[in-house]
């Protein structure tokens, strides 16, 4: 592992980080987990800790950040759900941010990628792997508590959808963060990309106060992020305690 140059702390977040270089800055992740790399990122070591590129061109969220996405970030100690985790690329990256005291609780419903997914996880120890559907969150309601912030990046048609009803049953209270990796190739050929993330922003409105989207070109064609904070009409008019005492919502204590 290579010694690095001179790291700076990036934004608010405590545990993401940049290195200036002569062609363009790179955003690092001080990790919780081991070596080795998960999909060929570089580590470095810095004052006795480890990092690990956070890469714009694999990750969605780091391609946000890069482009200048001024919303909340996962912080350290908090728990998030991350819908569509596939592999774990940015999974892991979110569970660096949020630290050895957080939780990441990471959905993925196909198989393949779920077998890496839980094989990284034995490496990343707040990284807790669910293997379901997204589209049915009471199958998992008991495995998930209430979290502090919802990560999704779902290549569905119906993805707004998903994440809102995962939003409503899982987010701690208003003000919560809900970022979404907004895929408009998946939503139909009716529009143009920008007309995608104008119908996204306006389902969202009134629901969530949204930070200024951005879009993610030239890392991920076609792709946005698109999110801001939780608002109270999220959760009706009772409020969360409403919609997370619909049968089949447990309230007690929920582990993997």
């Amino acid at each position: 592992m290579r010694t690095a140059r001179v790291l700076r702390p990036f934004g608010e977040s405590p545990r993401l980080l940049r290195r200036e270089g002569p062609e363009r800055t790179d955003l690092w992740t001080e990790t919780v987990g081991a070596p080795p790399a998960v999909y060929g990122e570089r580590w470095i070591q810095s004052n006795g800790r480890d990092y690990r590129s956070f890469e714009p061109g694999r990750s969605k969220l780091a391609a946000a950040i890069t482009r200048g996405w001024t919303g909340d970030l996962p912080r350290p100690g908090e728990q998030w759900l991350y819908l569509g985790a596939a592999s774990g690329t940015t999974a892991s990256h979110v569970a660096d941010l949020l630290g050895p005291s957080g939780r990441v609780y990471a959905v993925e419903k196909s198989v393949r990628p779920f077998a890496r997914l839980y094989a990284l996880s034995n490496r990343w120890p707040n990284l807790l792997p669910i293997l379901a559907d997204a589209r049915e969150p009471g199958r998992y309601s008991d495995l998930v508590p209430e979290v502090d912030g919802v990560y999704a990046d779902i290549a569905q048609a119906d993805q707004l959808t998903i994440v809102r009803r995962n939003a409503e049953l899982f987010l701690r209270a208003a003000g919560s963060p809900l970022l979404i990796a907004l895929k408009t190739a998946s939503m139909g050929r009716d529009r143009a990309p920008a007309g995608h993330l104008a119908r996204g922003e306006e389902a969202l409105e009134g629901v969530v106060d949204l930070e200024p989207s951005v879009k993610l070109d030239p890392f991920h064609r076609a792709h946005y992020l698109l999110g801001g904070r939780a608002r109270p009409a999220l959760f009706g008019e009772g409020g969360p305690d409403t919609v997370r005492r619909r049968p089949g919502r447990s309230r007690g204590p929920r582990r993997r």
